[in-house]
């Protein structure tokens, strides 16, 4: 099988303190795969490193065999935790303005989803609640025809329904035979049944990661009760 992540002693620091220390990964199946760790636990710079948004402080990390920098747009979509749509954009306006700008966007998939989930097309984004918001980012993610989808926090600081909609949407349009979406998240009691693999993180390091159903096999517990143990 490819390996899609291959991580070489990789370390991230940021001044004195360290993101990521001497982290050794491979990973070469496709499907939905979580990143779980409490805050500062370096998910986000995990994240951001497998986009290519940020440079290891030594190491190598590499994606389908090509070392990662800005141009690995083309095989990995980075969703940010942060909002970063242009409030002045209609929903149509920001779709087109991917079409235009962002390598392997799929207009028809973004406006298929805009339209199952009945979201206003003209409306401006300035004007959506800050659960449509988090809906037409989560579309302009998966409208992207890559191998790697790279999710921080989607369902961060949204009501259950609104979560609810977004992990539907995630798991229907992600294609499980050939794509891989990582997504780190705390709302692991929603996510887990969905979940193919697990990492758990921990001040840097990796402290547990496989195959869900292997690991709840050979641990005899579920996703949330091994969380609870790794991270006492």
């Amino acid at each position: 099988m490819e390996t899609m992540i291959e991580m070489k002693h990789v370390t991230k620091r940021y001044g004195k303190n360290e993101g990521l220390f001497d982290v050794n990964w491979t990973m070469n199946q496709t499907g939905l795969a979580g990143i779980i760790g409490p805050n500062g636990s370096g998910k986000t710079t995990l994240l951001k490193l497998i986009a290519g948004l940020l440079r290891p402080t030594s190491g190598s990390i590499k994606i389908h065999g090509r070392e990662t920098d800005r141009t690995i747009g083309d095989q990995v979509a980075y969703l940010s935790e942060l909002d970063s749509l242009y409030g002045f954009q209609t929903i149509r306006q920001a779709i087109r303005f991917h079409e235009k700008t962002i390598s392997a966007f799929r207009l028809d998939k973004a406006e298929a989803m805009t339209n199952e989930l009945a979201l206003p097309m003209d409306k401006k984004i300035k004007h959506l609640s800050k659960g449509n918001r988090a809906k037409v980012k989560i579309i302009l993610t998966l409208a992207r025809e890559v191998s790697i989808l790279v999710m921080d926090e989607p369902l961060s600081g949204l009501d259950p329904i609104v979560r609810e909609d977004i992990l539907k949407m995630i798991i229907r349009h992600l294609d499980v035979e050939r794509q891989l979406g990582l997504i780190s998240t705390h709302e692991v009691t929603e996510v887990e049944p969905y979940l193919d693999y697990v990492m758990f993180l921990h001040q840097g390091s990796i402290m547990l990661e496989g195959e869900t159903d292997r690991l709840r096999e050979e641990h005899g517990k579920s996703v949330v009760e091994l969380m609870r143990e790794v991270f006492v």
